[in-house]
Order: C-alpha cells, then sequence, then structure tokens
C-alpha cells in the first residue's frame, strides 16, 4: 500500500489520510459491512482499503475522470480485487445505481457533497450508513481561518453548508469523528 500513498503523493492525486482510513477499515470489520458504494474512486486507493478488509464485501465506486479511473483498474488488478471492486466511469451525479448498500462514501467532488447525499440515500440499506470524508478540509473550515482565494473561499463555504445540512437534517443523526481530515458517519433516525 506504501507505493500506492507514494504514487498518490508525487502525483498530487488526493486520498484518504492514513489515520482517516484506519479509522474506516476498522468500522467496516467492527459493524460488518458487505456492500459499499463510492462516490469518487480516484485511483483505488479507499476502495482496494475497504475490500481487503474481507472477501466478503463487494464494492462499487464511481469516478468520472477516466486518467484515474484507468489509474485505478490497474490498481484493483494489482491488488486482485476486481471480483470484489466493480469500477463505473461516469459522473457519480448522472450515474444510475441500482441496489442497496449497507455503507455509502463520499469522496469525491466537495461542492457536490449534498447533491451526492441527496441522490444516493435511496440506495442505503435500512440500518445503512453514510460516510463522508474531508469535512476539516485541512483546517480551513475552521472558525477564524482566513482564506484569501476566491475560489478556495467559495469551496469551504460548501463544506460548511453541507456540514449544516447534516447537523440539521432531521432524517438523519450524524456524528462529527475528528479523524483524518474529518469524517461524519450519517444514520437514518428510526
Amino acid at each position: 500500500m506504501d507505493w500506492l500513498e507514494k504514487y498518490a503523493k508525487d502525483n498530487n492525486i488526493p486520498i484518504m489520510q492514513k489515520e482517516g482510513i484506519l479509522f474506516l477499515t476498522k468500522y467496516i470489520k467492527e459493524n460488518n459491512v458487505k456492500t459499499i458504494l463510492e462516490i469518487g474512486s480516484a485511483i483505488g486507493y479507499s476502495a482496494i482499503n475497504m475490500a481487503s478488509v474481507s472477501k466478503e464485501i463487494k464494492i462499487v465506486t464511481i469516478e468520472k475522470d477516466e486518467e484515474r479511473y484507468n489509474e485505478a483498474l490497474k490498481n484493483i488488478e494489482k491488488f486482485n480485487l476486481q471480483d470484489q471492486i466493480d469500477i463505473i466511469l461516469g459522473d457519480a451525479l448522472e450515474t444510475e445505481i441500482k441496489g442497496k448498500f449497507d455503507l455509502i462514501f463520499i469522496d469525491a467532488a466537495k461542492a457536490q457533497y449534498i447533491k451526492f447525499f441527496e441522490k444516493y440515500k435511496e440506495n442505503l440499506n435500512e440500518k445503512g450508513i453514510i460516510v463522508s470524508d474531508n469535512l476539516d478540509f485541512h483546517g480551513l473550515t475552521h472558525d477564524g481561518v482566513v482564506i484569501k482565494n476566491k475560489n478556495l473561499r467559495q469551496l469551504v463555504r460548501k463544506i460548511k453548508n453541507y456540514k449544516k445540512f447534516l447537523e440539521e437534517n432531521e432524517e438523519f443523526k450524524t456524528e462529527f469523528i475528528q479523524v483524518g481530515d474529518g469524517i461524519a458517519i450519517s444514520k437514518r433516525c428510526k
């Protein structure tokens, strides 16, 4: 896995922080998660880590960048996980996914998190969870942080709006975990 982390770093490809992926894989193991839908494959790092928890785990992952999709395909094959991971090339907002999942993992375009959540919550099993990554966004979502770049400021505002959306969502109860780059775990209210 070290070479995959190095590849991501050398090629400026965002992958989940080490503490975050360790937390997520532990959660998957402890909660007997078997089916996962991932929004945002990048180079397959998270999917490979999640699939490696158990041979019983099946993952559907969506990536819209063709270069990253092709890299993810190669990496999934290197780990011999093509029977567990089904990767789809496409825009997650335009892709239709059938079936229900124990866990939906959102780790794609931060500005689209609310749309991803709303679109895919119907694919969640009754007791399933939605996990969102990057909610601290390298500490930039914390109060009092001054951001001079306009585009970055807009992105941070959208992440803050997503956090507020989760906090105020009456259909789901969300727990915010200060691990990695900030993770949220959303469960349907009973």
